[in-house]
């Protein structure tokens, strides 16, 4: 059975492997003074929130992150669902359904609006989870980076 829980100072290793991992997947690098900063942030559990996942054997096998702001469509506040990533070999475990849950029962609790998140369009097995546990806006994301 699959436990989740807030990440805490003790999960560091495991969820910089976790990271590391995700980050890789999406064929990107992160600097580690981000990564350091973004362990930090998820510790205070203010303005970045966190949950790992881990199996029967406690090995950790999945993270999540996310956070919340205003909105101009509603007077509470939406959260985004910003980072899941679950280790190849705990796919089709139900563990990413159980995090997605997990952050949705969070924001239910903290008053939000509702819960979204991006993926790349050719995440074809992320998208197989996501289009079971939410339903798809059509939207197509743009940025400007600065």
């Amino acid at each position: 059975m699959t436990t989740i829980s807030r990440i805490t100072a003790d999960d560091r290793s495991a969820w910089e492997a976790l990271w590391q991992a995700y980050i890789t997947f999406y064929e990107s690098e992160v600097p580690a003074e981000v990564t350091e900063s973004t362990f930090a942030r998820i510790l205070e559990d203010e303005h970045v929130h966190g949950a790992i996942a881990r199996d029967d054997e406690g090995r950790a096998i999945g993270i999540v992150h996310w956070l919340t702001h205003p909105a101009t469509w509603t007077l509470g506040t939406y959260c985004y669902l910003e980072d899941l990533f679950v280790d190849p070999g705990a796919r089709g475990s139900g563990t990413g359904a159980a995090l997605i849950e997990h952050v949705r029962s969070w924001a239910h609790t903290f008053g939000a609006s509702k819960v979204y998140w991006l993926t790349a369009h050719d995440n074809a097995t992320a998208r197989g989870l996501y289009d079971k546990v939410a339903r798809s806006t059509g939207f197509v994301h743009y940025e400007i980076g600065l």
